[in-house]
């Protein structure tokens, strides 16, 4: 398979594949991983045979973290095989594929890594994950597709405070929200996801392709509604607010390893007076 610069795939055999992220050191989403995921989503599309592909971390404290915004200005121009923009591409194609893509999530997953997976038909986490969406805090907005997707996962309200609290989210409480399927013991998460997708990439493909064509019928926003939010995060940040709190999270340890990103949550929450007008 292609050699790929932030992820790892693996195909364990031609049903199942193992796609590992690593963008050391607190893996976060690079531009030149926007590049490459549809790439992904197009060896998955050509793969005939692929029936279930797993999502995993090699980094436990982060499954996949927010976007690097500190490089924004890098963020890819081109469009996707659907004329979208590269992250609304694979993230549209990916929910579509006749492929069942299930997140085993680790540690933190933010931002555009709490997206990403929003995205995927499953989502299983282990009790020590956390999930936020800390775009509001910083003077922007989700773009990825949590403004579409939460609303369908969690109901209005609760997609609401988390876009607007900016917060992480303790897997306990993130699956009771909705926001992912199952929160297990950390010992436990390795059996439980292999056992369910082994199950179902045993199974015939044509089943597979039918049940997710048919429910995603009720269940995925239109890629007309993720590019909007996508070109509004773009836009957002030459919000006067965004140009304000940028540099100041960057100084406090933002983008980095630390103690800063491990509790971004509560950091946001804590911001000086004179960066929350």
């Amino acid at each position: 398979m292609k050699e790929w610069t932030h992820f790892s795939v693996t195909a364990e055999t031609g049903r199942l594949w193992r796609i590992t992220f690593d963008s050391p050191p607190i893996n976060l989403v690079s531009p030149e991983m926007l590049t490459e995921l549809p790439k992904l989503v197009d060896q998955m599309e050509a793969a005939s045979e692929l029936r279930v592909a797993v999502f995993e971390s090699a980094n436990s404290e982060y499954f996949l973290n927010h976007y690097d915004t500190s490089r924004v200005a890098e963020t890819p121009k081109e469009l996707g095989a659907t004329g979208r923009p590269l992250l609304i591409d694979a993230s549209t194609r990916l929910s579509r594929l006749p492929v069942v893509s299930i997140a085993k999530v680790r540690g933190r997953a933010r931002g555009v890594g709490s997206e990403l997976i929003q995205a995927m038909d499953m989502r299983f986490a282990s009790e020590r994950a956390l999930f936020g969406q800390p775009e509001t805090a910083n003077g922007n907005l989700p773009g990825g597709g949590g403004l579409e997707h939460l609303p369908l996962l969690l109901g209005r309200a609760r997609a609401l405070e988390v876009a607007l609290s900016s917060d992480d989210y303790p897997a306990e409480l993130a699956e009771r929200y909705g926001w992912v399927n199952r929160t297990v013991p950390d010992g436990e998460l390795d059996v439980l996801v292999d056992t369910l997708a082994r199950r179902i990439a045993s199974f015939d493909k044509e089943s597979i392709a039918a049940v997710k064509q048919q429910v995603n019928r009720y269940t995925l926003p239109s890629a007309e509604d993720l590019q909007s939010s996508y070109d509004l995060y773009l836009h957002s940040f030459n919000w006067p607010g965004s140009q304000r709190r940028l540099p100041a999270a960057l100084a406090a340890g933002r983008n980095q390893a630390g103690d800063y990103e491990m509790r971004l949550g509560y950091y946001l929450g804590r911001q000086p007076e004179g960066d929350t007008q």
